[in-house]
């Protein structure tokens, strides 16, 4: 009698934690998103056509080997000669523009090309997954569950508002969308209409989508009064501790320690604080990195992706 009961708990118990099918998970999310104050016409359309994306799943668990890879091999590869030439071409073709937004936002242009250029190939490679299934598929999943159903939720706030349809609403495998690569909160945190046609439309308006990126940087705190660091030498016999993004000092006090230019020459005489960074070890590139360098990383918190963003704007800066 004993066993039979427990038999018959242990099937009710498996038949409670079944996992619920794709379509009935996504009623779910219809019967939750029916408590946002969202039209029903905006939820029928979105709903209507999601699909569940397994590309989404391998691409989220999929784990990428370490690569044995250096700055110096990297940065070329990212930010290669003919990108420079590209970035260095757009940014005089928009220069009007650039320069607008640059003052509007307090960002020097260089970097809010930088960004658009490394980000998405200056929006030539955007993503052409669905957004609503990817993150509707993610969150299904259940890894990052609460993370990926913001997501959908900001994502359905952004089609309701009439910025895009759902149709349009395309980007990356994980949901970053646009010219950008915001995710949908990023989005409704930054996302500016800068052409005035009542859209925030960081897929097609150029307008739109650079000014949103500056817009996320002067909300990172960016300081155009400065440039994003240097790259510098170590002293013989430094101590490697003395370094990371948490530890911060003036250039001057970096100076008494011994830190110079990349070029061996004393680092410039003003009071700006600054973090000894070494991605790659004290064998690799070593960099004094100032708050605006914290401002890409928050972008992408990738030393390799804010140095490639630094390397593309100095490069275009500085001319031949």
């Amino acid at each position: 009698m004993k066993l039979a009961v427990l038999v018959l708990f242990a099937l009710s118990s498996s038949v409670v934690s079944a996992k619920p099918t794709f379509d009935e998970y996504l009623s779910t999310l219809r019967t939750e998103s029916e408590t946002l104050g969202l039209s029903s016409d905006t939820l029928d359309d979105a709903f209507a056509s999601i699909q569940y994306r397994k590309k989404s799943i391998v691409h989220d668990k999929a784990q990428p080997e370490r690569q044995k890879i250096t700055l110096d091999a990297y940065i070329p590869r990212a930010v290669p000669e003919w990108k420079i030439a590209k970035a260095r071409k757009l940014y005089d073709q928009n220069i009007e523009l650039l320069e607008r937004i640059g003052k509007d936002y307090g960002v020097q242009p260089r970097f809010i090309v930088a960004l658009w250029g490394v980000e998405t190939n200056f929006g030539n490679y955007t993503g052409n997954f669905s957004t609503l299934s990817a993150l509707a598929t993610l969150a299904y999943d259940g890894r990052r569950e609460t993370f990926f159903k913001k997501e959908f939720f900001a994502a359905l706030k952004i089609i309701d508002e009439g910025h895009i349809t759902s149709e349009n609403m395309k980007g990356s495998w994980a949901g970053a969308m646009g010219q950008v690569q915001f995710m949908p909160t990023s989005f409704n945190a930054y996302a500016v209409d800068y052409n005035n046609d009542g859209k925030k439309d960081i897929w097609n308006s150029r307008a739109d989508a650079l000014a949103s990126a500056a817009n996320y940087l002067k909300q990172a705190k960016w300081d155009d009064t400065y440039t994003w660091g240097r790259q510098v030498t170590l002293p013989k016999d430094y101590d490697v501790k003395v370094s990371g993004l948490k530890l911060t000092k003036t250039l001057p006090e970096w100076q008494a320690l011994g830190i110079r230019t990349f070029e061996g020459k004393p680092l410039p005489n003003v009071v700006l604080d600054a973090s000894l960074i070494m991605p790659d070890g004290e064998n690799g590139r070593i960099y004094l990195a100032y708050n605006n360098y914290k401002s890409i990383m928050r972008w992408n918190r990738s030393d390799y992706f804010a140095t490639s963003v630094a390397h593309l704007s100095d490069a275009i800066k500085f001319r031949d």
